[in-house]
């Protein structure tokens, strides 16, 4: 495992609990970090954070504004101000047609995985201008370069995952704060109990290296994208799908 330097920095990771969160939560200890890891489940976030030294447990939903100006406030007073955030709280949502899709299935799926990036970025951006320094790594899906059917709202909200990640990028480029998401294929995470077993199939089969990516391979990722190394990228999408991407 190549060394990255994330020393005395103060990162955010939302929806840490498990999957890509938690895999991140890891590589960034590894690497000198001191991790508040958000999620809106308490109980399998204290049982993840237990045997992690350096992290902070706090619960956050992310689509509530009040709870994550609650959570952000416990962050700073554990581990300081914020250095780097990561977006990575998601859900796949059910696996239907356009015309059975229950709207308030719809409503749930965008708000937690795009407006929840929004709030989140929105609450830590102040602090990042005045220190001058930040980095935002949003955990985005190739289904939101290529849309998954199926899958509408989260090929949705992912697509404009990519896009806000963009816009803020530009906004923020005067900055020494770097702004990228993260395009992988699918994983063996939990969120495979959301998806029908033809999906995972479906998306297997447009995968040409032929597997599914690991939860380690993205966290290797995320935390270049959090370094100091990404001095110069912003407003990016950073593809790791295994040949899938056309673009």
């Amino acid at each position: 495992m190549n060394q990255i330097d994330l020393a005395g920095r103060h990162a955010i990771v939302t929806g840490a609990a498990q999957g890509f969160g938690l895999a991140i939560t890891k590589r960034m200890l590894a690497s000198g970090a001191k991790v508040s890891m958000w999620d809106i489940d308490m109980q399998t976030l204290t049982e993840a954070s237990a045997s992690e030294a350096g992290a902070t447990a706090i619960r956050a939903d992310v689509t509530d504004v009040a709870s994550i100006q609650s959570a952000l406030a416990e962050s700073r007073a554990a581990n300081g101000p914020v250095d780097i955030l990561v977006n990575n709280a998601g859900i796949a949502g059910p696996s239907l047609p356009v015309k059975d899709y229950p709207p308030e299935e719809w409503r749930r799926v965008i708000e937690l995985d795009l407006n929840a990036i929004f709030y989140c970025s929105q609450a830590v951006v102040p602090e990042m201008i005045e220190r001058n320094y930040g980095r935002i790594v949003t955990i985005a899906s190739i289904a939101g370069k290529e849309g998954n059917p199926n899958a509408s709202p989260y090929s949705a909200a992912k697509a404009g995952a990519l896009a806000f990640s963009k816009s803020l990028g530009k906004e923020l480029a005067e900055y020494d704060i770097a702004v990228n998401a993260i395009t992988p294929a699918a994983a063996k995470t939990r969120i495979f109990d959301q998806i029908s077993q033809d999906h995972i199939d479906y998306m297997l089969s447009k995968i040409p290296r032929g597997r599914f990516v690991t939860v380690e391979e993205v966290a290797s990722m995320a935390c270049w994208l959090a370094s100091e190394e990404t001095r110069f990228p912003t407003g990016a999408v950073f593809d790791i799908s295994g040949g899938r991407a056309t673009y």
